[in-house]
């Protein structure tokens, strides 16, 4: 029998509540060891569905149509244990930390529960209360060493997100009044039978302006960099942020897709916005200097492949970006974490600045190293499959080229990254930095994730099968052609950089972008009307 999929929610919740009564040391404890039994708990879930299938639960004996719904199923379930192992590994990061007290470890497995249910919920309603509460708490979390500019950035998304949820209730509510339901199994059998489009489309474009802000989707993303890459964010706080909520964003869009799909086809639409947000994207990450902000925007390009994956017309290519959504979490996180270290011993953020980190920080440079690899699509690594299986779904068309350039923008982006772990330390230290008390146990953390991007290009046959149900075959006789293919696209992202666009003024004016919550609204704005238009046009 399975255990209670709402256990899942309120574990990580009630040990926050628990750990305010204990003193500190022992609530560190209590935070690190709830992450057991949740992940005992989803794991038996999870080998639950593996065996029967997806199961469903209503919370008080409702009505499914009435109650709280929660459903367990192989995508929900891979993303809870997603999350569970983030979230132990940035526990064990933060452990030292002289900002963490009870009410940071409350917030933020709060926020961990929240997140496992806005993954285990199948009723529209219950997915918006669960966002709009996340959002506060990430918010709060953002904020919590403030400083003039982490304010301004908190704050900023948190409107932005309050403005997006409102338009998602606005759909919600025009969805009820059109359709009778609100969870999504209810609705796909409602609209699968549905004869009149047109009274779907205000419904549906409330819905998907407001997930495609959540998954920072162009236009939409410019809130993203502010709350990702604001200098008083807790690094973890910017690891599950990049690496696991923008996540939320697409989880719901692929469902949204799943319900709306049989009466709405846009997926060639969003194919187009996909690969605009990852052109964008690794351009703007390309002009910055910030290495967060670096990340940041390079988390926007990635979603951008991600959304391109899901909206092609190929098995492979939807369950290739499905993989690169938990390989992204992986390496992106390990980005962010190695990024913490780096800055706090350095004492600065700007890439012009830090020179030698495998020199000074060996351990670190490593698991940036086996990031970077990974996001690359260096050959045997994580990202590397995921995107040869979107690749392979592209077929020999000029969206296989334009997968390229994306490719290709993402080892520019990355050269440039990885700069900063060459040369000589503008400051040599006596002892390498990871051998430090206080700095071990974070840097192990980095070293342990980034060894994870090794093993799921390694894994990645049997880890698909696991995790999705499905056998993607891997061919390892095409591994020499590519080798050859990464290496030419890494000596062509060297030299595009070194010799070009290190100086190009166009990139460094390009920096300087950046919207007011006025402009965020109106883009907003925008986009719903743009959506409408578009869809009025087609049904």
């Amino acid at each position: 029998m399975m255990v209670p999929l709402y256990v899942l929610i309120l574990v990580p919740i009630l040990a926050g509540l628990a750990l305010m009564a204990l003193p500190l040391r022992w609530g560190k404890a209590l935070a690190l060891a709830s992450q057991i039994p949740l992940a005992v708990m989803a794991g038996q879930a999870f080998l639950t569905v593996r065996r029967f299938g997806p199961r469903l639960q209503v919370i008080g004996g409702w009505p499914q149509t009435a109650g709280i719904t929660l459903r367990a199923e192989l995508l929900s379930l891979d993303l809870v244990l997603l999350s569970i192992l983030l979230f132990a590994c940035l526990l064990l990061y933060n452990n030292g930390k002289p900002y963490v007290n009870k009410t940071f470890l409350f917030l933020f497995l709060s926020f961990q529960g929240l997140v496992n249910g806005i993954f285990l919920s199948v009723d529209l309603f219950n997915i918006f209360v669960l966002v709009e509460v996340s959002t506060v708490v990430i918010s709060l979390l953002i904020l919590f060493k403030p400083n003039s500019e982490s304010i301004y950035d908190g704050m900023i998304y948190l409107l932005t997100n309050i403005v997006a949820m409102t338009f998602f209730l606005f759909g919600l509510g025009l969805l009820y009044k059109t359709t009778g339901a609100v969870d999504l199994d209810s609705l796909k059998r409602v609209i699968s039978g549905f004869e009149d489009s047109d009274r779907l489309i205000l419904p549906y474009a409330f819905l998907m302006t407001a997930v495609s802000l959540k998954a920072a989707l162009m236009p939409l993303f410019s809130w993203l960099p502010k709350a990702h890459g604001t200098p008083g964010a807790p690094t973890i706080v910017s690891a599950v942020l990049s690496g696991l909520y923008v996540k939320c964003g697409v989880y719901l869009f692929f469902r949204l897709q799943d319900v709306f799909e049989p009466v709405l086809n846009t997926r060639s639409l969003f194919l187009v916005l996909g690969l605009l947000t990852a052109v964008i994207g690794f351009i703007l990450a390309i002009a910055q200097k910030d290495i967060k902000l670096i990340l940041a925007y390079h988390t926007v390009s990635q979603i951008g492949l991600i959304m391109t994956g899901l909206n092609m017309d190929h098995d492979y290519a939807r369950y290739g970006a499905l993989y690169h959504i938990i390989n992204h979490a992986i390496f992106k996180a390990t980005l962010f974490l190695t990024a913490g270290l780096i800055s706090e011993r350095y004492k600065t953020r700007q890439i012009g600045q830090i020179r030698g980190v495998w020199r000074e920080m060996p351990a670190v440079a490593l698991a940036s190293l086996l990031a970077i690899l990974g996001i690359t699509g260096a050959p045997l690594f994580n990202g590397s499959m995921s995107k040869a299986w979107i690749m392979y779904g592209a077929g020999p068309t000029g969206l296989s080229i334009a997968l390229y350039i994306i490719n290709l923008g993402t080892v520019v982006s990355f050269v440039k990254y990885a700069s900063m772990l060459w040369g000589k330390p503008p400051e040599p230290s006596e002892a390498p930095f990871w051998g430090k008390p206080g700095h071990r146990l974070p840097a192990l953390v980095c070293v342990f994730l980034g060894l994870l991007c090794l093993l799921g290009g390694i894994l990645s046959e049997p880890m698909t099968r696991l995790l999705f149900g499905v056998a993607l075959p891997v061919d390892w006789s095409q591994y020499g052609r590519k080798t050859l293919i990464f290496l030419l696209l890494l000596g062509a992202g060297a030299s595009l950089y070194h010799f070009g666009l290190k100086r190009w003024r166009y990139l460094q004016q390009a920096r300087g972008l950046d919207l007011s919550f006025h402009d965020i609204c109106l883009t907003l704005a925008a986009f719903f009307a743009g959506l409408v238009i578009i869809l009025k046009i087609w049904y």
